[in-house]
Order: structure tokens, then C-alpha cells, then sequence
């Protein structure tokens, strides 16, 4: 290990060592990842970036996933874990990792750009040792000897090579650029690696660097004490003993413009940029070549780690994963998959100060006892002091749990009134309102806005006061519903979830309830998914089928908890017969889950173009009218007005009884004039439903001449020609006036003079009065 930089107390090694008169304090936490460190969940880095994470079961399992591969992330972690022996810690490098087997405590290495079947990247001499410690550098790695679950941490070091071969499988090899006769002498507690070095925690005090490429390293005050270290690609940052904030040495490119003053408990080091776990509210703060911006802010952490470009974090809570990128600006493509991970190491012993021993009871698992693989082992973690923004803390941190973050709208007395910062209702729904319509204006303005904003209907939502028994009466006599024998029978041996009043808030459910109800969230229980996340068909308790709309993490990041809650009161607020309907929600454990009416027949697309029943003109005609009336109610009757933004056909719903309801509406309140525009492209957006009701046609057709179906229908229409469009797969009636008469209705709602003045409702008037005088036989 030539060139040993070390700095012991009373040392005679070298001159040309590089020492740092350090006396290392116990370490509070090891849940921090980057080259080197060793976690439970850690990273190899390179072109082919492979995460991976022991799982929350108890038995050590390891899970991975590819990065390069998001669509098929759940799939991959089951196929990778089965090629995985159980382990205790993992370590992350350049194309590989290696972690410490649960049952002997000796190494296992294996090359995640190839075969995770491979097992060959510990040397021969190496295989049989037992080790405490492992730390991964960018193609080498260095472990310290001793049983993992010993209370003596400490040992030698041994390290060894890892090389890529001509046909660029992984080996290893003893090291000769990381032997050091002055580093086999010392004793070592823990470790980190870089690209070309490794520093260590020696047992009697002080750090030691050695390798090819440790003069790089240079600390500016020797008299540090530090309590956690990361090591990056050619830095290393470290979190101060005393005060708990960060200080980094090495290239400054990878840690510039480092958190001040911020007290953190644990550091996870990428190729350019590190990121850290706060100490107050266990929130993530990024530094170096980072975006901030796409650094998620609704949800504590309690072990992260870092590839090249992407930080993975375990969620405090729930030990779900979250992952964000260092510079990607659309990470809406990644999930990772929906797994519970360790949020710590397992080790004996009693938890230190300001520390708590994670209690598996909280996950609400019934069969989980324990995360770790002996009872007489623990994870002790850092405790928190506050809570994420909109949060307050309702009770403090004790030796077997950590503090309790509680919303801000539940905050009823003097004690958490200073932390929300209450005002009155009046005053709060006013400020809430404002800030929609500033976030709302700014994010229009631009292409990604517009997807954002429907993405807010899911998650930005707010209560509207009104007289709710009155409406709900008015909408019930609106509804057209389908005679008691055109229903098709409902075979399901589930009824259905019926609309009850919000009154303001909606039911909560328990995230195991909704959990047990969509069998743990597997791929057969899926409706659907979007850039919001899945959906999923669920069986309540009572028996109720519900449609469950789960945000993804990338969707969690973008949506702070202040804007869920208030779109919730909106959510809540909405009550149609032609609206889906929000039944409830859940965000424990940092979920956001909204639980909907089931709509077990389908959208209008999917009977239109999708090879699902062919639907009569009796009742094309209804849907038509019905769908209008849900939109004159989001339009009209709901204060602030809702702008759909998105109508289609598939975005209209069938329910049990095949009455049609508007989904997947976005959110909009702004001045008069851009009101009345978006509430325009509603209207030219049903004006083409209307059109494919009346054809059977998509609205845009390849293999037909023209492929627009607006530019072919409305000319025919406007010539008097409209039976052209008329859907030649289904039987004309005896009385073709009444589809002469929607013709006449969608080409209206086509036209270009925006001082036609056309609304929802006299859409809704036109084509319920269609009903009403000329029904289809």
C-alpha cells in the first residue's frame, strides 16, 4: 500500500505521509453511500449503473435494480436478487459491488455490468477471511478483518484490485498499488475509497490515507474530529464531530458550494456531487454538480446513496425508495422498484445518544418482528428534532422511536401553532389560493407547465364551501342514467364504492388497508399508468371496489405537502354524477394515494377504438350529454372554475350503471381572458369527442384520407353532406334527425371565432334537449 499519508498521535512514519491529527468519536450512523462507504443500500458507478438494497424482511436479501431500465425496475430487482446470497452491508464501485454475507461475515464481490452470477472478484487469499467493514473504490476495494457482529469493529486492512479483462468481464487481484506495510500495521474501524485511494478510521485516533492518488487529499485544519465520512471520485466531505457540519478536501469541483452552518448526520458520495442527510428534519440537502431543484422536499431519509447521476434515498416511515437525478431535468421515467429496504446496518449493542433502535412494528407488518437476521442485533439511527415544512413534531424522539411528524392542518393548540404558523380559515383559503394562481400562471407558460398542471389534479387540490346536500341534490336530478333493463349485469362479486358527502375531508385510509386491497400493489392489480404513477383496481375491506391512483416518486418530489393538501379540499369539494369522484385518501408514510369510484367499464375510447362492446346511437347520445354536463359542472358550478385542459375520449368513464364520467381533470384559476381561452380548448377538445361519437374514428387516423378527423368531418358537415360521417359499423335508425342534430352541435363547438361566445352549458342545453325530444329506437 505504498504511500501511506497518515496522522497519528506521536506517529514516526514517513515524511511524505499525509496525516491529519483527527480523533475519531464512535460513528452515530453508517447509512451513507458513494465510493467507499458501506451501507444497506449502495450504487456501482459507470456507464451502467446497478442500485442495490437490502430488503426489510429480516433475512438480509439483496435487491437490485438498473437504472438504465426503469420500465422493467420491479422485474429486474426479483431476477437480480435471485443470484444474491443474504448480506449484511454493501459497497459500491466502478462496474461492481461487494458486500459482507450475513452468515460468515466473508466477502462477496460481484460484477453488475455482466452476470450478477459471477462471484470470482474476491481473491482466493482473501475468500475465507472474515471482515467487519467493506469500502469500494472506483477499481479496488479494501475491507477490514474481523466478524461483522462483533462489538470489536476493529482490524487490519487487506485491499485488492479490480480489473476489466479483453472481453471486459471484471476479475481481481491481489494489490500491489494499494499495499503499505506502515497501513498493514495499523488498526482501522472503518473505511472509505475513491478513485485511486482509501482512507481509514484508525482505532487509537486519526485518519489514514494511502495509494496512488492520495496527495491529492489535502486537509485544511488538522485538529478535526468528524463523526461520518463519503468519499467521491477525488474528494472527500466529512461531518464534524462537534457541531455536525459538513467540511470536504480534494477536488473542488465535486464538492463546491457546500452547505454552511447546516447540521447533518450522514453524507452519500456521486461521481461529481455529494448529498447529505440532515440532522433537524432528516431532509436532503445536494451540493456540488447538482440540480437542486429535482432534490425531493416532502419527505425525511434515513439512508441515501449515489451513482455517477443519480441519488437513491429510504424514506423515514415507510422505507420505501426514492430516487431524484443530479442533472437530468425530466425524471418523471424512473421508478425504482417498490420495495422496503433496511434503513440502517444491524449491530449489537445499545443505541448511543440522540439515537433510537428502529422499531419493525411501526410498518404495520404483521409478519415482521425484526429487520435484522438475529435478535440480538438492532439498527440504531439518528433521532430527528423537527419536521418537513407543513409538518409539525407530536411527540419527541425516544430510544425506540423517532420523533412523529404530524400535518400542519391537524395543529389545534399553542404548542405546534408557532411551527405551522396558523392564521384564520378566511385568511389561509385566501393565501392558498393566491399561491395556485401564481404557481399555476408560471408553470402555464410553458410546455412542461401544461403537463404539470394536469398532473395537479391528482395532487394540488382545495376545499370550496358550499351548500353540499343542496348540490348534491340538483346533480342527482341531472343525471342521465341508463333504464333499469339496457344495464348490463355486473358480475362482480364486489359492489361498487358509492359517492358519500366529503364534508369537507375525506375518508383517510391506513396505508395497510390500501395496501392489503391492491395485493400489495402487484402488476396484476394495475388499471393503468401515467407520468403521475399507477392506478390500481382495490377491494376495500367492506367489500367496495375502488380505483387507487398511487403517485410515483418522481411525482412526490415535484408536489410538496402544502399543495397535496390543499388539492385534496378540492378534490374533496367535487361532487357529480358525471365526475369521477374522490372517495378518500392516504399519506402515511410519505404515500400520496387517492382513492376513486371504480369504473369498471371502461373509457369511451376504449369502446370506440379498442375493440371493446360496440356502443348503440341511443347511447352515444347519452354519453355525449353526459359528459357535457360534467364539464359545465367543473366549468360553471365549482369556485374557483376547473379547466379540464385534456378532454378526450379516453378520458370519459363508464360506471356500473354505463353513465359516463369526466376523469383526470387539471386545475386552473386565473384572469378572465385566460379562463375563458382554456375554457375554449375544453370545448374544441369535446367538439372532436362529439366527432369521434358520431364516426367511430380516432382523431388522428394514418390509414385514413385525410388523416385529421376535424379536417375531414367539418367540411362535410358544413356542406350538408353530414351522414358521410355517420359510423358505418353500426345500424343507422329509423330516425336519422337526431344524429343530423349532433353533427350540427360538434361543429358548433369547432368553430374558430372565439366571439361565438359557445360554452359548456350551451353545449349541455343543446344536447340534453337532443335527448329529451328525439331519442334513438
Amino acid at each position: 500500500m505504498g504511500n501511506l499519508r497518515s496522522s497519528l498521535p506521536g506517529s514516526s512514519l514517513n515524511p511524505i505521509f499525509f496525516h491529519v491529527s483527527f480523533l475519531f468519536f464512535l460513528l452515530l450512523m453508517d447509512s451513507a453511500s458513494g465510493f467507499g462507504s458501506m451501507s444497506t443500500i449502495s450504487a456501482s458507478f459507470g456507464d451502467y449503473g446497478i442500485f442495490c438494497a437490502i430488503d426489510a424482511s429480516g433475512k438480509q436479501a439483496v435487491i437490485c435494480w438498473d437504472t438504465n431500465n426503469s420500465s422493467s425496475a420491479a422485474s429486474s430487482s426479483m431476477q437480480y436478487s435471485a443470484f444474491l446470497p443474504p448480506m449484511v452491508a454493501l459497497s459500491g464501485g466502478e462496474g461492481f459491488l461487494c458486500g459482507i454475507l450475513a452468515n460468515t461475515s466473508q466477502m462477496y464481490c460481484w460484477d453488475s455490468m455482466r452476470s450478477f452470477e459471477s462471484s470470482d472478484l474476491v481473491p482466493p487469499m482473501f475468500k475465507t477471511n472474515a471482515y467487519s467493514h467493506v469500502a469500494a473504490g472506483k477499481d479496488h476495494v479494501c475491507a477490514i478483518r474481523g466478524s461483522y457482529y462483533s462489538e470489536n469493529d476493529s482490524g487490519s486492512v487487506d485491499c485488492w484490485d479490480i480489473v476489466r479483462v479483453s472481453n471486459g468481464s471484471a476479475s481481481s487481484k491481489d494489490s500491489a498499488r494499494f499495499y503499505d506495510q506502515n497501513a498493514s500495521m495499523l488498526v482501522f474501524r472503518k473505511l472509505v475509497s475513491g478513485d485511486g485511494f482509501s482512507c481509514g478510521l484508525v482505532r487509537d485516533g486519526g485518519i489514514a490515507c494511502w495509494g496512488p492518488n492520495s496527495s491529492t487529499l489535502v486537509v485544511s485544519d488538522v485538529s478535526d474530529n468528524f463523526m461520518t465520512l463519503a468519499s467521491g471520485m477525488d474528494s472527500i466531505c466529512g461531518v464534524l464531530q462537534a457541531s455536525g457540519v459538513v467540511k470536504c478536501w480534494g477536488s473542488n469541483d465535486s464538492y463546491g458550494g457546500s452547505p454552511v452552518g447546516d447540521r447533518f448526520v450522514s453524507l452519500a458520495a456521486g461521481a461529481r456531487h455529494f448529498c447529505g442527510i440532515r440532522e433537524d428534519n432528516h431532509g436532503i440537502e445536494c451540493w456540488g454538480n447538482f440540480n437542486a431543484s429535482l432534490i425531493p422536499n416532502g419527505s425525511g431519509f434515513l439512508a441515501i446513496a449515489s451513482s455517477n447521476f443519480l441519488t437513491c434515498g429510504i424514506r423515514e416511515g415507510d422505507l420505501v425508495l426514492d430516487c431524484w437525478f443530479a442533472n437530468i431535468s425530466s425524471p418523471a421515467d424512473y421508478d425504482p422498484p417498490l420495495q422496503l429496504c433496511s434503513p440502517g446496518l444491524c449491530s449489537p449493542g445499545e443505541c448511543r445518544e440522540r439515537m433510537f433502535a428502529f422499531n419493525a412494528s411501526l410498518l404495520n407488518e404483521p409478519d415482521l418482528t425484526s429487520l435484522c437476521a438475529r435478535k440480538d442485533l438492532k439498527i440504531c439511527l439518528p433521532c430527528g428534532s423537527d419536521c418537513s415544512h407543513g409538518f409539525f413534531p407530536s411527540s419527541s424522539c425516544t430510544r425506540d422511536a423517532d420523533r412523529i411528524c404530524t400535518s400542519c392542518s391537524l395543529c389545534q393548540n399553542s404548542s405546534c401553532s408557532d411551527i405551522c404558523k396558523l392564521q384564520s380559515s378566511s385568511e389561509s383559503r385566501q393565501k392558498h389560493w393566491n399561491q395556485l394562481r401564481q404557481l399555476l400562471l408560471i408553470v402555464g407558460s410553458s410546455a412542461s407547465g401544461f403537463l404539470l398542471i394536469l398532473l395537479g389534479w391528482c395532487f394540488i387540490p382545495r376545499v370550496v364551501t358550499r351548500d353540499q346536500e343542496g348540490t348534491k341534490r340538483r346533480q342527482l336530478v341531472s343525471c342521465i342514467r341508463k333504464p333499469d333493463q339496457e344495464r348490463d349485469a355486473n358480475t362482480d362479486q364486489h359492489p361498487l364504492a358509492s359517492v358519500v358527502p366529503c364534508l369537507g375531508v375525506a375518508q383517510v385510509f391506513r396505508l395497510s388497508e390500501l395496501k392489503d386491497a391492491t395485493n400489495g400493489f402487484k402488476e396484476f392489480n394495475e388499471l393503468g399508468r401515467g407520468s403521475y404513477g399507477f392506478v390500481y383496481k382495490a377491494v376495500l375491506p367492506d367489500g367496495r371496489q375502488v380505483a387507487v391512483k398511487r403517485a410515483n416518486a418522481a411525482t412526490i418530489i415535484h408536489t410538496n405537502s402544502r399543495d397535496f393538501e390543499m388539492g385534496l379540499e378540492i378534490l374533496c369539494s367535487i361532487r357529480h354524477c358525471n365526475i369521477v369522484n374522490l372517495l378518500g385518501y392516504c399519506t402515511e408514510m410519505g404515500e400520496r394515494l387517492l382513492v376513486y369510484e371504480f369504473m369498471p367499464h371502461g373509457t369511451l375510447h376504449d369502446h370506440l377504438h379498442g375493440g371493446l362492446s360496440t356502443l348503440n346511437w341511443s347511447l352515444r347520445l347519452k354519453i355525449a350529454t353526459q359528459a357535457a354536463k360534467g364539464l359545465e359542472y367543473l366549468h360553471n358550478e365549482v369556485n374557483p372554475p376547473i379547466v379540464h385542459r385534456d378532454v378526450k375520449s379516453s378520458k370519459i368513464l363508464f360506471d356500473a350503471d354505463w353513465v359516463a364520467r369526466v376523469a383526470d381533470f387539471g386545475l386552473l384559476s386565473s384572469n378572465d381572458r385566460d379562463l375563458d381561452a382554456d375554457m375554449r380548448m375544453d370545448i374544441y377538445g369535446f367538439g372532436i369527442v362529439l366527432l369521434e361519437i358520431l364516426s367511430g374514428r380516432k382523431p388522428y387516423d394514418a390509414d385514413c384520407i385525410p388523416p385529421n378527423l376535424v379536417e375531414w368531418a367539418l367540411p362535410l358537415i358544413r356542406e350538408g353532406k353530414a351522414a358521410a360521417v355517420f359510423d358505418r359499423h353500426v345500424a343507422l335508425p329509423r330516425n336519422v334527425e337526431p344524429l343530423l342534430k349532433l353533427a350540427d352541435i360538434a361543429e358548433f363547438a369547432l368553430r374558430d371565432h372565439l366571439n361565438e361566445k359557445i360554452t359548456m352549458s350551451n353545449l349541455a342545453v343543446l344536447l340534453e334537449q337532443l335527448v329529451k325530444d328525439g331519442l334513438i329506437l
